[in-house]
């Protein structure tokens, strides 16, 4: 299989296009979004082929390795949605983390159901010991399998599952180097966990066909190689699906995104500044084309932001303050957003009146000690800023670490009698290492209120709506402390000190939460 190598700028449809005078941050120039809304009257018809004169002042280079399979998608339908099933992190495509919570009258009450410990990695590496438990993001996944698939399960990899295997079931990735499986109900090891060799941060991520193909980023090089894994969870193995990347333009080859499945391809983005495309069928994978990228004259910027897709448009955050999209189809940058400073959060879609929108907040990382953080909507077709709230925030130093001010969580869209509202967790540190849960305006982007926090919050809040629509938010802290909030006003409803550090996001099945934290323990909660 011989290999392709494309190298370029722009393309000649974007030649002509004029810089937008307002800021160097977007332009919208190349296609008007009226054409654009044209090109996507029909459900699921694909993108254009086009490109913004923002990715100018950038070089990128992609290449194809599979010249057997055609790089088109072959199918825009999400794959995650009309399901119970939390297969990656906030849910799905859009990553709206709309997981459908419920709750009946207003609830004032988190209660614990059940607890269950991880082991403990206390290999020393020069990174420090990471323990057990969860770190940032890591999200829990949620399967309700088939009784079909509950029995395959039990026949193909009847060594590997427990007594405890029934149809609901959690897996979590942890620092612990391994995933673990849960049963949902009593909270007892369901499978014998299964080893990765070096710890997990992120979310992991279940092939939506159930195909028994889990995705596993690898966070910290406590044992070499490292990178990006594939298990088969019928044999209960792991493949080394792609280790360090000699030929990466950045070095460091972590991978705390959430892999997702579009059509018949998989995109993994990496911290190495590369973004991998592979062709998967229940029985193959192949890495089929990869896209790296970097502004002229930089390094190569990594991506830990989860990518969120739109159609054949891709989105996804770097450590240098972009945020980019790509077609997918061809891995060909379509603009670039400067989203001002180190961005891990991943950007969350909302169609608006048939127009895709982003909201995504970004860290106070690369401008030294003190600076701004900014939490911004984006016109997803053009890469334009319809809003932007700016806000000072700043570094605290404790020994040889730092804490970086900003927004490390992911939003959350507010639903019901919050509609018009975009929830997310602030890092502030101007009186020590405090934070705070906000709630903006979707159409201005005004603060309609904050609510203080005891310490500042890492992990994505998720929402409830009850039986007349009212919404509630519960999130935790990384002091351990968990809260419940009126989505209208950010009332405080419930706060209890429950875990060590709540980094991690939850999910949430019903008017449950499961949610893992550092230390050794996953808690399921319920919200009453």
């Amino acid at each position: 299989m011989r290999n392709l190598l494309f190298c370029a700028l722009l393309v000649s449809g974007c030649a002509n296009a004029q810089t937008n005078n307002q800021s160097t941050e977007t332009d919208s120039t190349a296609l008007p979004t009226d054409s654009i809304k044209t090109e996507i009257a029909e459900k699921y018809q694909r993108l254009p082929d086009t490109q913004f004169v923002s990715v100018e002042n950038f070089e990128y280079e992609i290449k194809i390795f599979d010249t057997v399979h055609n790089g088109e998608i072959d199918n825009l339908k999400p794959r995650y949605d009309n399901t119970s099933n939390i297969l990656t992190f906030r849910k799905n495509s859009f990553r709206n983390a709309d997981f459908g919570g419920k709750v009946t009258g207003t609830p004032k009450n988190i209660t614990v159901e059940w607890t269950f410990e991880t082991d403990m990695d206390n290999t020393d590496t020069k990174y420090g010991r990471w323990g057990g438990g969860t770190g940032w993001t890591g999200q829990p996944l949620y399967v309700n399998w088939s009784d079909s698939l509950k029995e395959k399960f039990k026949s193909t990899a009847s060594a590997n599952v427990t007594q405890n295997f029934n149809n609901q079931e959690i897996m979590i990735g942890s620092l612990a180097s391994k995933v673990y499986f849960i049963d949902y109900e009593t909270g007892k090891k369901s499978r014998t966990p299964l080893e990765v060799n070096n710890p997990i941060k992120g979310t992991i991520s279940l092939d939506p066909n159930l195909n028994g193909k889990l995705y596993v980023g690898q966070g910290v090089p406590a044992r070499l190689p490292y990178g990006q894994l594939t298990a088969d969870l019928f044999t209960q193995t792991v493949k080394n699906t792609n280790m360090a990347d000699s030929k990466a333009w950045r070095g460091w080859h972590a991978s705390d995104s959430s892999p997702l499945r579009i059509g018949q391809f998989v995109f993994r983005p990496s911290e190495n500044g590369t973004l991998y495309k592979f062709y998967v069928t229940d029985s193959i994978e192949i890495l089929h084309s990869q896209m790296k990228y970097r502004k002229k004259g930089s390094s190569g910027p990594g991506m830990e932001s989860s990518m969120s897709v739109y159609m054949n448009y891709g989105f996804v955050a770097d450590n240098h303050g972009y945020i980019v999209c790509v077609n997918l189809d061809c891995l060909k940058p379509v603009w670039i957003y400067n989203n001002h400073d180190d961005t891990d959060a991943t950007p969350v879609i909302e169609v608006e009146d048939g127009t895709p929108y982003i909201y995504i907040g970004c860290e106070m990382d690369r401008q030294g000690d003190l600076g701004q953080s900014h939490f911004a909507k984006i016109n997803a077709l053009t890469g334009e800023k319809i809003w932007d709230y700016a806000e000072s925030a700043k570094k605290v130093k404790t020994g040889s670490k730092h804490f970086d001010g900003g927004y490390y969580a992911t939003a959350l869209l507010g639903h019901g009698d919050c509609d018009s509202l975009v929830f997310v967790n602030y890092v502030a540190n101007d009186n020590g290492q405090n934070g705070y849960f906000y709630a903006f305006n979707k159409k201005d982007g005004t603060l309609k209120y904050k609510t203080k926090l005891n310490c500042y919050s890492w992990s994505s809040p998720v929402g409830f709506l009850n039986e007349t629509d009212e919404m509630f938010v519960f999130s935790g802290d990384t002091h351990g402390y968990v809260y419940l909030f009126k989505g209208q006003t950010g009332e405080i409803l419930c706060s209890k000190l429950l875990g060590i550090n709540f980094e991690s996001s939850p999910a949430v099945i019903d008017n449950h939460v499961v949610i893992g934290s550092r230390g050794n323990k996953i808690y399921k909660l319920k919200i009453e």
